[in-house]
């Protein structure tokens, strides 16, 4: 190992840039981050509605597949996820959301379990929240105005979306101006993670600005193949750039593994640590026994419905032609017009059973056909609505395991979506409900008709086999290298994000939660970031 730096960062998502860029601007380190996939300086990534002409095929995502899913019919899908500098964040559809307070005192009580134990609770973590955000419209209490991530109300908003908005508040849902406020439940316009049109991801927000700073230095498409321990002890890590050759670096200080949920359990299991049994049948020597590894995966589930529209409604075919080159015309003379959308413009968070009770589900309203790459033909394209229904806390817990010890190899990956009994109830009232969205004015009138599920038939059956056929990630893999007590033996980490049985060494993506918040992960993962950059400096 011929190179040093004071910490490694294993991983350029939305953790990794956050958690590299204060090491090394506010406590003064030399920090290595290593990003196995591209540069997020992209056209078609910086735009807003950019996503949508990538989300079934770019190098900018690794398309994971699941192993086939008994309890879906041996359904394969896909987990997309970012293959970029600043990953999610420069990829993703940059809804901002942070869940709500009940999910982070959630961890607090599970992590009071721990010796030397830090707070997680709401109060612990809103300052890293409001401290990272420039709102363009909100300043109080739950909000900031002067971080580097800009936070901004949708650059315009599709017709379809306002007629959704109405269509659920004559449902009796009350309309929400912050679903990041006081309180979660309703309907209403999200806020995103943009500013004039132009993505603001983990990588432009914190890592551009450090650019000249000689104490960080960032290596694009270098995937870490594992840690380097030696004597209970994390001392650098290997990777693999495109020349070839395995390249070897040390840490005096610490390993900082970021590299995503799926990912992250990788790299652990490849250095050794994680369940024994499963260590030895890939022939890896064990250095630390931690069943929990690449267990308690978590992840969002979502099922479309999708109605075609009876006129030129939506954004359907914005991104070809003349239309292109009016909207971008519009864009760049005027910097208004569909370009400054993220296509996902509004949403509601409900609860279909107990209106009062928490939110059970979140909707994405999107003005397009929108479906998965496996399920593209199952509706012909053309103008239409697709509303996405999300079971916001589930039951359902799956795996990461290695398929092989080659770290070119992706992992093998069981997310088991809807496996829970009460997972699947939960969606199949989601749909119940909002079909019934679909039915309601101003929404109904500007329909053709459903495509799927076919609203003739609302029975659990019916919607149970829609749910089965169409159900797919929501992109928020959690959870697979948790924090827990102290005498949870599935427990990965200790409150402090340490992974337990070695020294110097932590995971601070979205691996590292107990449970997954209720709603968007992309905001809390760099919360995560920005915690972690704290306890290394010894603030916290």
């Amino acid at each position: 190992m011929t190179e040093e730096f004071d910490h490694i960062v294993v991983g350029g998502g939305s953790s990794g840039c956050v958690v590299a860029a204060r090491l090394a601007s506010d406590g003064g380190a030399r920090v290595l981050l290593l990003e196995g996939g591209h540069s997020h300086r992209h056209p078609l990534l910086d735009m807003p509605p950019g996503i949508f002409k990538m989300i079934n095929g770019s190098k900018f995502m690794t398309y994971h597949q699941t192993r086939p899913q008994p309890h879906l019919d041996g359904r394969v899908h896909d987990i997309p996820q970012g293959n970029v500098l600043g990953g999610g964040s420069s990829v993703n559809a940059q809804v901002y959301m942070r869940g709500r307070p009940s999910d982070y005192d959630e961890w607090d009580d599970i992590l009071r379990g721990n010796n030397d134990r830090i707070g997680w609770g709401w109060d612990d973590v809103l300052p890293h929240f409001c401290g990272m955000e420039a709102n363009n419209r909100l300043n109080n209490d739950l909000h900031g105005t002067d971080g580097a991530m800009k936070v901004s109300d949708p650059g315009h908003i599709n017709e379809l979306s306002r007629w959704f908005v109405q269509a659920v508040q004559g449902l009796g849902e009350p309309f929400n101006p912050d679903f990041n406020g006081s309180n979660q439940r309703g309907v209403g316009f999200y806020q995103f993670m943009n500013r004039h049109g132009k993505r603001s991801s983990a990588a432009y927000a914190f890592v551009a600005p450090q650019e000249d700073n000689p104490n960080l230095t960032v290596r694009l498409n270098a995937p870490v193949q594992r840690v380097i321990i030696e004597n209970g002890r994390a001392l650098g890590v290997e990777y693999r750039p495109k020349s070839g050759e395995v390249v070897r670096v040390r840490a005096r200080g610490e390993v900082i593994v970021s590299a995503g949920a799926l990912v992250t359990p990788k790299i652990l299991m490849l250095s050794g640590i994680g369940p024994a049994d499963h260590l030895l049948d890939h022939d890896i020597p064990c250095q630390v026994d931690l069943p929990g590894v690449g267990q308690n995966l978590i992840d969002h589930p979502e099922v479309p419905i999708t109605a075609i529209a009876n006129g030129p409604y939506g954004y359907y075919k914005q991104g070809e032609g003349w239309r292109m080159l009016r909207n971008g015309v519009q864009f760049k003379l005027f910097g208004t017009g569909p370009v400054t959308s993220a296509g996902v413009e509004a949403g509601a968070f409900v609860n279909p059973t107990t209106p009062d009770a928490p939110p059970s589900i979140q909707a994405f309203c999107v003005p397009i056909v929108y479906l998965d790459r496996d399920a593209l033909e199952e509706v012909q394209d053309d103008y239409g609505v697709t509303v996405t229904t999300v079971v916001v806390k589930p039951k359902s817990r799956g795996e990461v395991r290695l398929a092989s010890a080659d770290p070119a190899d992706r992992p093998d990956i069981s997310p088991n979506l809807l496996q829970h009994p009460d997972d699947m109830q939960a969606m199949i009232d989601g749909q119940r409900f909002f079909l019934r969205a679909f039915a309601q004015s101003p929404l109904a009138d500007k329909l053709e008709r459903v495509a799927i599920p076919s609203p003739d038939d609302v029975s659990d059956e019916a919607l149970r086999a829609h749910c089965k056929r169409f159900v797919k990630t929501n992109y928020h893999p959690a959870g697979t290298a948790k924090m827990g007590a102290d005498g949870d033996k599935m427990a990965v980490l200790d409150a402090r994000m340490r992974v337990r049985g070695l020294e110097n060494l932590r995971v601070c993506d979205m691996s590292a939660v107990p449970n997954i918040n209720a709603g968007n992960t992309n905001a809390p993962a760099m919360m995560l970031g920005d915690r972690c950059a704290d306890l290394v400096m010894g603030r916290i």
